[in-house]
């Protein structure tokens, strides 16, 4: 199997990098999975306090990967996969690790989920973000979850429905990322090693205060978020979006 994230661990600070630049770090099952099981990995190293998850290639995520569930997914395998990320961001929710989101390149649609149920989100000057569900014939659903406690209200009323790109210092007003700067590599270590002084159980009953309420949110809408999401992308406006999309041309509503 191919390393879809890599992981490496030095002193206090373990770095898991997406690796799959060949579909823009895209969401698929088997990048998942590996997600999952660095994430463990770091919660078992002893010694480490922080996790910083970065990528390589000019795109941290681009959201789910439209070529494994286009035209092939009735709704009970829909539902899976609608499944498969709401575990992944309340694992990050539930790491008794913080994490921090490095990011230096362009975020899309799923993608930004990841960016919400971090602790942390460092970006780029020159990276852009933008949640282009509804011009596919679906919606940020599952990723609402993480998104709307972190965003405005404004900027979420405006995001979710124009699709249009974004870049960092607007993600930092809006409350999707905690800082834009010109030197991501820097702010991120310096952000890490103020984290490694804390103590493993102050770190994790602190972040535990700051994702609570996140986490409600999860108990309380998740499977109906998990079931409408499915119910989405398996409808006739979202396979002719994913197709349009996949063949690089305006869907049918469009004109």
């Amino acid at each position: 199997m191919d390393t879809l994230v890599r992981y490496h661990a030095e002193g206090p600070v373990a770095r898991l990098t997406l690796d799959s630049p060949n579909n823009r770090n895209a969401l698929s099952t088997a990048l998942v999975e590996q997600l999952h099981d660095a994430l463990t990995r770091a919660s078992a190293e002893r010694g480490v306090r922080v996790v910083v998850l970065g990528h390589t290639g000019g795109t941290f995520c681009a959201g789910a990967d439209l070529g494994e569930v286009s035209g092939r997914a009735p709704g009970d395998v829909a539902v899976e996969r609608a499944r498969e990320l709401t575990r992944l961001l309340r694992r990050i929710l539930e790491s008794p690790l913080p994490v921090i989101a490095a990011i230096d390149g362009h975020v899309r649609a799923g993608g930004l989920g990841l960016v919400g149920a971090c602790d942390i989100a460092v970006a780029g000057t020159s990276s852009t973000f933008a949640l282009t569900e509804a011009r596919i014939g679906v919606a940020p659903s599952i990723i609402s979850l993480t998104l709307l406690p972190k965003m405005t209200a404004r900027a979420a009323g405006r995001y979710f429905v124009t699709g249009e790109k974004f870049g960092a210092q607007a993600a930092a007003e809006a409350g999707l990322i905690t800082v834009a700067t010109d030197d991501v590599t820097a702010t991120v270590s310096e952000l890490a090693s103020a984290i490694a002084l804390g103590s493993p159980q102050g770190l994790a009953e602190s972040k535990r205060l700051t994702t609570a309420a996140v986490l409600a949110g999860f108990d309380q809408h998740a499977e109906e978020l998990t079931q409408r999401s499915a119910a989405l992308f398996v409808s006739e406006e979202a396979r002719e979006g994913m197709l349009a999309f996949l063949q690089k041309r305006r869907p049918d509503w469009a004109g």
